[in-house]
């Protein structure tokens, strides 16, 4: 097996006749045969430079075209008098329709703010009215019921004093009230009620075996009766205690100074 040597350059013999001269080495002429590779050298090949003479070795594309500036826009012309006065009359309008708006609405909220403040005014006068209506009719439940009090007490005086001989009436429904299994009845009276209590209640003091005994420490109108069962308190002052209770009041019948008056 034999390898081939890539074969260098092939000598060229001189021309015939000529004189023989030593060949330069910038001076032969090299046949393109012997060229495998080769490229046109242009200065502008090295560092991208331009062509002095604007040949290239390859077309170079075309710049965009650029776009041209738009004209600056012209200014707008200067209003003139009628038209400054017309946006003048204008504005002045627009405010007046705000101005008048505001108002409109400053004033509803003032009515609205008015309105409340009287209705908690008039809320505070009714609830006070009504505190002192409520009171006032209070204090004239009390005078009336203070009235009425005072005016069965001088009813229950005068009847006393002028009419002793309820005490008779007294007595009977006392003992009346007394079971009739009850033994041993005694009947308790002021002095002065005793001989009206047995001349009036003869026959009801026999039938029921009651014993009659003065007691200095009891009210004119009023009497005990006591007997093996217990007792029945029916002296006038506890009467009126229970008479007045009714009325929610607590009024003695008589007070300490009035006690000479009646005979106590």
């Amino acid at each position: 097996m034999t390898t081939s040597k890539p074969a260098g350059p092939r000598q060229v013999p001189p021309p015939a006749g000529g004189a023989a001269k030593p060949a330069s080495a910038y001076a032969r002429f090299i046949p393109r045969e012997e060229l495998s590779e080769f490229a046109a050298w242009t200065p502008g090949a090295f560092g991208g430079g331009a062509d002095p003479a604007g040949v290239s070795s390859k077309p170079q594309p075309k710049a965009p075209p650029r776009p041209e500036p738009a004209p600056a826009p012209a200014a707008p012309p200067e209003p003139t008098a009628e038209q400054w006065l017309a946006r003048i009359e204008e504005a002045r309008g627009q405010g007046y329709q705000q101005g008048y708006r505001d108002g409109l609405e400053a004033l509803e909220a003032a009515k609205r703010a008015f309105a409340q403040q009287l209705s908690a005014q008039m809320a505070q006068m009714v609830a006070a009215f009504d505190e002192q209506t409520q009171g006032l009719d209070a204090r004239l439940a009390d005078t009336l019921v203070q009235t009425a009090v005072t005016l069965a007490r001088q009813v229950v005086r005068s009847e006393i004093a002028q009419r002793p001989e309820l005490i008779v009436q007294v007595a009977e429904d006392a003992i009346g009230a007394v079971i009739l299994s009850a033994r041993h009845l005694r009947l308790r009276l002021n002095p002065k009620d005793l001989p009206l209590v047995e001349l009036g209640a003869a026959d009801l003091l026999k039938a029921r075996g009651v014993v009659m005994q003065a007691d200095a420490t009891l009210s004119p109108g009023g009497c005990i009766v006591e007997s093996d069962l217990g007792q029945v308190d029916a002296r006038i002052e506890q009467r009126w205690t229970q008479a007045a209770a009714v009325f929610g009041r607590s009024e003695p019948l008589l007070a300490e100074s009035e006690d000479s008056e009646v005979g106590l």
